[in-house]
């Protein structure tokens, strides 16, 4: 208070608490024009980066029936406090101890609206209207009842390899997963874009939010994670690795979580991790499978010069990346048969053609989807959030490609290179000046983001080849 009145003539200071671990939970209130309220449970919102939310869930793992209704109770009372009607959202900040903090109001729809359409049955977008016409509600708070859970991932036009940075360009693949029932769960996907059509850099980066909604949590995130293995994009950048490997993250599963969940986890951004376990046998089978199946196709090619001379050889040498699976393949019923060098036997079995980008079938007794990229060579398999460049070779093909040199990308050199697409803000240096290591070289507006470009070393500037106001 001291300090405060010799450097501003007033004493008086403000405290705020400090809550640990925070979570962030919003409860949505519905209002007609006739003083009615009711509150349709919580969302937990809780996995965000930069303050922007990623994944929301309905219900939250954290609360009980006691606390969601103290929380409901005070968001409704707000809501009549200020003759509020329509939807909206009351966030909160939460403790771990379910204590919690009202943070504000927001009096729209939100992002995440659909996992509570999940859970309840409703629809916000239909009530809104109709109360909006002046309509009453056509329930009352008991008969709000929670089912099951649901999970929402926000998939984002951003590359998470490289901190995030935006990515614009052309959808050349654009094929969402089935959208309606699948077993126990119900797969939703609410999007504004279509195969062929651009994403630009004057908007944010969301391309869809894609939901799924089961009996349980631990349901409703492996439906949620099957899902993103089958969303395929291509064409731009986009997170969908990152969300799948959140799906399979253990605290993610726990339901231990905080605002502080991604930077707690990935304290030096995302890589796309090599594939390990289950996921890494899942990954090779598929490719053994998806091999033989190009092989089988080129062995019935018409007009060969020396037809009936191709020799089948079961053994085979599975690559992921620089890791060796040995299996023997062969054909049983309508699968193929993968047999690895330990004695475990897996049965494969797809309607995959070549050239579509989501291979979906089983694996064993398991249901999976893989996405499938071509390269030299073989083909880029991604699954559960783990991707591998895989080659199927004989014995002696991979004899001879452990020769083969590894191909080096050439570095930018002395340039500063704009790392994503964007509108110049500001260049604050100039020819002949010299910078430091961490100076701000350039301002690039992306996506309703300023990206600031430092110097990655000590220079002099030599020349400056851009000017504010200018497209990169």
């Amino acid at each position: 208070r001291a300090e405060a009145r010799n450097a501003f003539g007033d004493d008086r200071v403000f405290i705020e608490k400090f809550i640990e671990n925070p979570r962030h939970i919003e409860i949505q209130v519905l209002g007609d024009k006739h003083g009615n309220v009711v509150y349709l449970g919580e969302r937990e919102c809780s996995i965000q980066r930069r303050n922007q939310k990623v994944i929301e869930e309905a219900p939250s793992p954290l609360l009980d029936d006691a606390t969601r209704r103290k929380m409901g109770e005070q968001a409704v009372a707000l809501a009549k406090a200020v003759g509020y009607d329509s939807a909206g959202t009351v966030e909160f900040v939460a403790g771990q101890d379910k204590s919690f903090y009202f943070l504000e109001m927001n009096t729209r729809l939100q992002v995440e609206h659909p996992v509570t359409e999940m859970i309840t049955g409703l629809d916000l977008v239909e009530l809104m209207i109709r109360v909006a016409a002046g309509e009453k509600l056509p329930l009352t708070q008991s008969d709000v009842k929670l089912n099951g859970w649901a999970v929402e991932s926000r998939v984002y036009a951003e590359d998470p390899t490289r901190n995030f940075l935006p990515s614009i360009g052309r959808l050349v693949t654009y094929r969402p997963p089935a959208e309606g029932p699948s077993g126990t769960a119900t797969v939703r996907n609410d999007t504004g874009v279509q195969e062929g059509g651009e994403i630009p850099i004057y908007y944010d980066p969301m391309i869809a939010k894609l939901v799924t909604h089961a009996p349980t949590r631990a349901e409703a995130i492996t439906s949620q994670a099957r899902a993103l293995d089958a969303f395929a994009i291509e064409g731009i950048r986009h997170n969908i690795p990152f969300l799948a490997a959140l799906m399979a993250h253990p605290r993610w599963q726990s339901g231990h979580l905080s605002t502080g969940f991604i930077a707690e986890e990935f304290p030096n951004g995302f890589s796309e991790a090599a594939p390990e376990g289950e996921t890494a046998r899942t990954i090779a089978a598929v490719g053994a499978a998806i091999d033989h199946l190009l092989n089988e196709r080129k062995r019935g090619i018409s007009g060969q010069l020396r037809p009936g001379v191709v020799k089948f050889e079961r053994e085979r040498i599975v690559m992921l990346g620089s890791e060796p699976h040995e299996v023997s393949i062969s054909d049983e019923n309508d699968a193929t048969l993968v047999a690895f060098a330990d004695g475990e036997r897996v049965a494969v079995s797809s309607s995959w053609v070549p050239g579509n980008p989501v291979w979906t079938g089983t694996v064993g007794a398991s249901v999976v989807a893989v996405q499938v990229r071509a390269i030299p060579n073989g083909v880029r398999l991604i699954h559960g959030g783990r991707a591998a460049e895989v080659r199927v070779y004989t014995r002696r093909e991979a004899e001879l490609a452990a020769f083969m040199p590894e191909k080096k990308e050439a570095g930018a050199g002395k340039a500063l290179l704009c790392p994503m697409p964007g509108l110049v803000k500001s260049i604050p240096v100039k020819a002949g000046q010299e910078v430091k290591a961490g100076e701000a070289l350039a301002v690039v507006e992306a996506m309703k983001m300023e990206n600031v470009l430092r110097a990655e070393r000590d220079a002099t500037i030599a020349k400056v080849v851009a000017k504010e106001g200018d497209s990169l």
